[in-house]
C-alpha cells in the first residue's frame, strides 16, 4: 500500500464534487445553493415538519382518541395452531419456551391462548391468559391449563 493508492472506503464519500473552491470546479460562487436567502447561509437548519411558516399538518389536523399507557399486548396463538405444532413435533407439552423455539413467539412477549380450530391430542399447555373456549376445549381434549 502506498499513500498514493490510498482509497475511502465505498460509501463513505457521497459528493464527487467539492463545493466553494473557485469559479473554474463548476461549484464555486454560490456553491450551488442559489442566491441569498435563509437555505443558502452556513448553519441553516430547519425543524422536523418546517412548512416555511405554514401551520405545519401535525398542528392542522386535530387530535383524537385515546393511549393507554398500561395497555398489555398479548400475542394470540389459536388451538389451531397448537394441535400442528403437536402433530408434526410429537410435543405433549408445550411452555413457553416450546413456542419461542417454534418461533410462534418471542421471549418478551405475553402469549394468550384463544379457542379457534379443534382440538385432538391431550397437550399440558402453560401460558399468561388463555380464553374460555380455549380452556374447555384443552380440558375436553383431555389436556390441562396452567396458568403463568
Amino acid at each position: 500500500m502506498n499513500l498514493n493508492t490510498i482509497r475511502p472506503a465505498s460509501g463513505s464519500t457521497h459528493n464527487s464534487k467539492r463545493l466553494g473552491r473557485g469559479q473554474g470546479s463548476g461549484k464555486g460562487g454560490t456553491s450551488a445553493k442559489g442566491h441569498k436567502g435563509q437555505k443558502s447561509r452556513s448553519g441553516y437548519s430547519r425543524k422536523i415538519g418546517f412548512e416555511g411558516g405554514q401551520m405545519p399538518i401535525q398542528r392542522r389536523l386535530p387530535k383524537f382518541g385515546f393511549t393507554n399507557i398500561n395497555r398489555k399486548e398479548y400475542r394470540g396463538i389459536n388451538i389451531d395452531t397448537l394441535q400442528i405444532l403437536a402433530d408434526t413435533n410429537s410435543i405433549t407439552e408445550i411452555t413457553h419456551d416450546v413456542l419461542v423455539q417454534h418461533g410462534l413467539a418471542k421471549k418478551s412477549e405475553i402469549v394468550k391462548i384463544m379457542g379457534r380450530g379443534d382440538l385432538t391430542a391431550g397437550l399440558s399447555v402453560t401460558a399468561h391468559k388463555f380464553t374460555k373456549s380455549a380452556e374447555e376445549a384443552i380440558s375436553k381434549a383431555g389436556g390441562t391449563v396452567v396458568t403463568l
